[in-house]
């Protein structure tokens, strides 16, 4: 589980980096991509941890590391990247991998938003 804690971490941590690009960019539809991004990501990440710790085992521990990034583009391409990478270490039960597919989901809709509606 405790892949499953560095997960969830790295996925909240998302919803504050986003958060801050959210404010600080000059772009209306990037702020609204990055707007629909923070609000979703938790909420799912919840449901992933949930589920995990129902079928499993709860987690107590979780890590304390974080970064800041630079460029909201690049960011989410490093968080699909995370998360295509993460794969193979979480639970793979299809319910959970189901939930790990909505994460993905909510990044690559994101990128999309962010790359080509301007």
């Amino acid at each position: 589980m405790e892949k499953c804690a560095l997960f969830a971490a790295t996925l909240l941590h998302s919803s504050t980096n986003t958060h801050f690009f959210h404010w600080s960019t000059s772009s209306y539809s990037e702020h609204i991509a990055l707007g629909t991004y923070y609000d979703e990501i938790v909420d799912l990440v919840d449901d992933f941890m949930e589920a995990a710790m129902g079928r499993y085992k709860q987690v107590k521990r979780f890590p304390n590391v974080y970064h800041e990034p630079k460029n909201a583009i690049q960011y989410m391409e490093q968080l699909k990247e995370f998360v295509d990478d993460s794969r193979d270490d979480l639970p793979q039960d299809k319910d959970i991998q189901t939930l790990v597919d909505n994460i993905a989901i909510l990044i690559d809709s994101t990128l999309y938003k962010l790359r080509f509606l301007k």
